[in-house]
C-alpha cells in the first residue's frame, strides 16, 4: 500500500530541514578557517610585496620574513587592540558593529599613513642600546625575535579574550631579545621603569577621569528637573571638551611630519578649537532636544553622535601613534639589511606603513568582532552617556601622561576607564541604596548580602584583563629571549 503523498511531503521537509541545519553549522564551523585564510593570503602578498618594493638586490629573505611576520603583528593589533576604541561606541548601540569596523578600519589607516610618526626609536622609546649590538646580524635576529614574540603574545592574548597593551608586547620582545643577545646590561632600566609605573598609572588615571565626568553628567544632567534644558547647556561644553583633547593630541603627535609642536602650543591650538566646536554645537543640540520627553532615555540621542565622532578620532590618534611602535622592529631589520649597520632611528619606509595600516583593517574586520562585544558590552553596561565618558577620558589622559612624559598605553586608558565607569556605578548605586534604606522610603529593604550579588561590573572580566596587563611583558620578553635563542643557534 503506498505511502500518503502528505506523509511523504513532510518527510521530506524534515530531511531538508536536517540538511538545512547542518549547513548552517558547516558554514559556522567555517568562519574562523575563512578568515584564517584571509589572513593567510594577505600574509602571502604581503612577502611578494616586500620582494618587489625592497630597494636592495638581491631581495634579502629575511627581508622577506620579517615583512611577514610585521603583516601577522598587524593583523593581532587590528583583532585585538582596535577594539577598546570602537567597543564602547558598539555597546551602547551608537553604531553597529559593521559600521564600527568600516569606521576603525578608514581612521586607522589614515592616522598611521597621514599622520604616522616617520621617524621612530626603532628600540620601542629607547629599551636597549643598538650600540649594545654592535653585530647587525644578532641584531636583526633579535628584532626579528621581537616582532615574532610580541605577534604570538598579542594573538594569545586575544584568543583568551583580554585585551592587552600591543605596545607594551613589543617593549617585552625587544627587552627580552636585548638581554638574549647582550645580557642586562643592554636594557635601559630606568625606561622600563617608567613602562612598569604606566601599568598603574594608566588605568587609575583613566578611570578617574571616566568616573569624575560621569559624576558630572549625573549631578549636572541626570538628576536635575528639567533635564533637557540642562542637556543645552552642558553637552556642548562635553563635546567642546572633547574636541579640545583630540585637537591638542593630533596636534602634538599627528603633525610632527610637517612642523613641531610644543605641548603649551598645542594646548592653545585645543583651545580655540574648543571654542570653535562650542559655538558651532549648542545650536545643533538644541534643534536636536526640540520635542524630547524630560527622560534620560531621551537624553542618549544627544550624545550618540559626538560619540561617534570621538570613536573614530580615538581610531585616527591610535593609527597615528601605535602603528609605528609595532613595525618599528621591521622597519630597524629593514635599515640593518639595507645599510649594514644598526641605528637608533630610522626612517620607515612607506611600504612598512603600508603593511601596518592594511593589517590592522584586515586584523579588525576578520577578527575584531569578539574584543569589541567583550570592551563594549561584557565588562560592564554602557549607554552613550557612560561611553562618552570613557573616549573623553581615553583622549584627556593621552593629553596628561604627554605632558607628564609618561609612557602610557591607550589599551590600559581605555579598558581602565570602562572598569572606572562601571565601579563608580556600583559605588554610586550602593550609596544610594544605603540613604533610601536609611530612610525608608522604598518599604522594601534590601540586605546586604544581596546588594553584594549585584555587581555592574563582571569580576572574572577584570581578574582576566589585570592578569593579562602584568604579565604581557615578562611574557613577552621570555618568549622573544627564547625565539632569539633559536634562531641565533639555527642561522648561524
Amino acid at each position: 500500500m503506498a505511502a500518503h503523498p502528505n506523509n511523504q511531503w513532510k518527510t521530506l521537509d524534515k530531511d531538508l530541514g536536517r540538511l538545512s541545519q547542518i549547513e548552517y553549522a558547516t558554514q559556522y564551523v567555517s568562519k574562523p578557517l575563512v578568515g584564517i585564510g584571509i589572513s593567510l593570503v594577505f600574509l602571502i602578498l604581503v612577502g611578494l610585496g616586500a620582494a618587489i618594493l625592497f630597494d636592495q638586490q638581491p631581495v634579502s629573505l629575511i627581508v622577506v620574513a620579517a615583512a611577514i611576520f610585521g603583516g601577522y603583528m598587524a593583523l593581532n593589533i587590528g583583532a585585538n587592540d582596535v577594539a577598546n576604541n570602537m567597543g564602547p561606541a558598539v555597546g551602547a548601540n551608537a553604531l553597529t558593529m559593521g559600521g564600527a569596523i568600516l569606521i576603525a578600519a578608514i581612521a586607522e589607516s589614515a592616522g598611521a599613513l597621514l599622520a604616522g610618526g616617520d621617524v621612530v626609536g626603532t628600540i620601542s622609546k629607547g629599551i636597549i642600546d643598538p650600540a649594545g649590538i654592535s653585530d647587525p646580524r644578532v641584531f636583526v635576529w633579535a628584532m626579528m625575535a621581537a616582532l615574532i614574540s610580541s605577534a604570538l603574545w598579542v594573538n594569545l592574548a586575544t584568543w583568551v579574550g583580554a585585551p592587552v597593551s600591543t605596545t607594551h608586547s613589543v617593549v617585552g620582545g625587544v627587552m627580552g631579545a636585548g638581554i638574549a643577545a647582550a645580557g642586562f646590561v643592554a636594557v635601559n632600566w630606568p625606561t622600563m621603569g617608567a613602562i612598569a609605573a604606566s601599568w598603574v598609572i594608566s588605568p587609575l588615571l583613566g578611570g578617574a577621569i571616566a568616573a569624575a565626568f560621569l559624576a558630572f553628567i549625573k549631578a549636572q544632567i541626570i538628576y536635575q528637573p528639567d533635564k533637557i534644558a540642562a542637556a543645552r547647556r552642558w553637552v556642548p561644553v562635553l563635546i567642546a571638551v572633547m574636541a579640545a583633547a583630540f585637537a591638542s593630541y593630533l596636534a602634538l603627535k599627528g603633525l610632527k611630519k610637517i612642523v613641531s609642536i610644543d605641548m603649551s602650543t598645542s594646548l592653545l591650538i585645543g583651545l580655540l578649537v574648543g571654542i570653535a566646536v562650542w559655538l558651532a554645537s549648542r545650536p545643533v543640540i538644541r534643534r536636536q532636544s526640540e520635542g524630547l520627553e524630560n527622560r534620560n532615555k531621551a537624553l542618549k540621542k544627544l550624545f550618540a553622535i559626538p560619540l561617534i565622532f570621538s570613536a573614530a578620532l580615538l581610531s585616527f590618534a591610535h593609527g597615528a601613534n601605535d602603528v609605528a611602535n609595532a613595525v618599528g622592529p621591521l622597519a630597524a631589520i629593514v635599515h640593518a639589511i639595507e645599510f649594514g649597520g644598526t641605528a637608533a632611528k630610522v626612517t620607515i619606509p612607506i611600504w612598512v606603513m603600508v603593511i601596518g595600516a592594511f593589517g590592522i583593517s584586515f586584523g579588525l574586520f576578520l577578527f575584531g568582532p569578539k574584543l569589541i562585544r567583550m570592551v563594549g558590552s561584557e565588562i560592564t553596561k554602557l549607554n552613550p552617556m557612560r561611553a562618552y565618558c570613557v573616549a573623553l577620558s581615553a583622549a584627556i589622559t593621552v593629553i596628561v601622561a604627554s605632558w607628564l612624559g609618561l609612557p602610557v598605553s591607550s589599551t590600559h586608558i581605555a579598558v581602565g576607564a570602562v572598569f572606572g565607569v562601571g565601579f563608580f556605578r556600583e559605588w554610586h548605586m550602593e550609596r544610594r541604596a544605603k540613604k533610601l534604606n536609611t530612610a525608608n522610603k522604598t518599604g522594601k529593604f534590601v540586605a546586604p548580602e544581596e546588594r553584594r550579588r549585584r555587581k555592574l561590573v563582571r569580576r572574572s572580566h577584570f581578574m582576566t584583563i589585570v592578569a593579562a596587563w602584568v604579565i604581557t611583558v615578562p611574557a613577552a620578553a621570555v618568549l622573544s629571549g627564547t625565539i632569539f635563542l633559536i634562531l641565533n643557534a639555527v642561522f648561524v
